[in-house]
């Protein structure tokens, strides 16, 4: 079949406006750290991020979605520096919107890269305790939505956060700022590299799959969905992306409510070690799983091939 032929009948089609790019910061100036577990892939200073947030507009990339890593000087039991209004996250916010004020902006609303035990919720007694930690989590998610966060996204799993979120961002008057849920998110192999990125790998304590789904799971990941819909989500999302598809087809039939997938660190790194062996042609593999995902139902992309595929649709 011809290329034109193939154009017209192609069923499924990505574009720039699918893609969230997924970024790390970092203090300092003129900082562009490299993960090494992530190639090509860095930790930016503020001033770098506020670049970054500049080329993301002139590429048309919808939306950023910021990522911390915090000193481990910084972090404490109860993830105190999450609700500081002068953190590194509200800091670069506040440069981003200002650098580029077109580009949306997402922050990540968990206690995991503030907490000396690397869990997403508070712990007593070596337990993770949902209730106590919602009050925290409601604080963070005004304290960015303040700094100009347009989107909050609870990754904490902890139950009924998005009601008590909800609710304090409209008690502070944040009633446009949106809710990005964190529905399904399982207990995966695959979110390896980006502990790494955010430095909460080496202080994790034991695991968190008493709180994350397991993977074998199908149903709870509908019920927790119903639930955050109900509570007042604008969206959805599911994580990880690619063993996922299955659950991102049946949030679109049995809801059809806006879900996105967050194609996450281990699928990344991946495809870009295997392309850089040589075992896969990286560019095609890149969009091929972007595809997949709007294939699927997804509405969009959360993703750190965001830049390149962005450049790929651009030709």
């Amino acid at each position: 079949m011809r290329d034109w032929s193939r154009r017209l009948y192609e069923e499924t089609q990505l574009s720039v406006n699918d893609l969230i790019w997924a970024m790390f910061i970092i203090e300092g100036k003129g900082v562009r750290e490299p993960i090494a577990a992530m190639p090509g892939v860095y930790r930016l200073s503020i001033d770098e991020a506020a670049k970054a947030a500049v080329k993301a507009r002139d590429l048309s990339i919808p939306a950023i979605a910021l990522f911390p890593y915090t000193d481990a000087g910084l972090r404490d039991a109860k993830g105190s520096e999450a609700v500081n209004p002068d953190n590194l996250m509200c800091r670069a916010a506040h440069a981003m919107k200002d650098a580029a004020p077109e580009v949306g902006l997402m922050a990540d609303v968990a206690l995991d890269p503030y907490t000396d035990h690397g869990h997403d919720g508070l712990m007593i007694d070596g337990e993770i305790v949902n209730d106590a930690t919602l009050d925290v989590l409601a604080e963070q998610a005004v304290v960015e939505a303040r700094a100009g966060f347009d989107i909050v996204a609870p990754s904490d799993m902890m139950d009924g956060r998005v009601g008590v979120i909800r609710k304090a961002l409209d008690v502070d008057g944040l009633q446009n700022t949106q809710i990005m849920a964190y529905a399904a998110k399982y207990a995966s192999a695959f979110y390896g590299p980006f502990r790494e990125a955010i430095g909460s790998a080496g202080a994790l304590k034991g695991d968190k799959r008493t709180y994350q789904m397991n993977p074998a799971n199908s149903d709870e990941a509908m019920r927790e969905i119903a639930l955050d819909l109900a509570e007042g989500a604008d969206c959805v999302m599911i994580k990880p992306g690619m063993p996922y598809l299955d659950i991102v087809r049946r949030v679109k039939e049995e809801f059809n409510a806006p879900v996105f997938v967050y194609q996450v660190s281990g699928e990344y790194s991946m495809i870009k070690a295997a392309g850089q062996n040589g075992w896969i042609d990286e560019r095609r593999a890149m969009m091929e799983s972007l595809i997949a995902f709007k294939r699927a139902g997804a509405n969009g992309v959360i993703t750190y091939f965001a830049e390149d595929a962005a450049k790929e649709l651009s030709k």
